[in-house]
């Protein structure tokens, strides 16, 4: 039986990392089997890849370098780890998935879903997450929450307005994919929001 893919996104600052350790505590509280990983990284490959987008030194690189290497790294994680652990029937968390490159390369960058589509067809095709948690909280709020952007990542300072159009590249994606991409309001505090994963996931059928 092939196990359940679930991705979690948001813009910098929502909450994500922390939502997805109580989800984690939940699963394990609950015994559910669980792989968790996280884009780009996860192998060995990927890892590399991210530090190559992510260091703030790289000012360089185009827009289009930047979504080839995210679709990259994709690609490795998806044969190396993904596809045998959804192989295995467990249920497969990812921390950031193609939404992202949709909504930062695709919205943000400029490029236009259709190229960011085409470069990542391997993906879509064949691992279209079941369901997409969408953390709903607009940029000025999370970046405030946070305490400002990490100086040393290069996609953190790309500046408000960079993260404003992510922000409505998400949106729309939500529009686009109401039956997958599961939108919660993270404006509340963390119990909270963690309270409305659980519910909506056990309205899917994933708990």
């Amino acid at each position: 039986m092939k196990g359940l893919f679930i991705t979690f996104e948001g813009c910098e600052g929502v909450g994500k990392s922390r939502q997805i350790k109580l989800l984690e505590e939940y699963l394990k509280e609950h015994n559910v089997p669980y792989f968790l990983t996280r884009e780009p990284g996860g192998t060995s490959v990927s890892e590399q890849i991210r530090n190559v987008i992510l260091d703030g030194k790289n000012t360089e690189m185009t827009d289009e370098c930047e979504a080839l290497l995210y679709a990259a790294s994709r690609v490795q994680l998806l044969k190396e780890v993904i596809k045998p652990k959804l192989d295995e029937g467990l249920l497969v968390i990812c921390d950031r998935y193609v939404d992202s490159s949709l909504a930062y390369q695709g919205y943000a960058r400029g490029l236009g879903t259709e190229f960011i589509e085409r470069i990542n067809s391997y993906a879509l095709k064949n691992f279209t997450p079941d369901y997409t948690v969408f953390l709903d909280l607009d940029p000025e709020r999370a970046f405030k929450r946070k305490g400002g952007a990490d100086g040393k990542d290069r996609l953190e300072q790309s500046g408000l307005s960079f993260h404003k159009k992510v922000y409505e590249g998400y949106r729309a994606l939500a529009k686009e994919n109401p039956e997958r991409i599961i939108v919660i309001d993270a404006s509340g505090e963390k119990a909270e929001t963690h309270a409305k994963i659980i519910a909506a996931l056990k309205e899917k059928g994933v708990l």
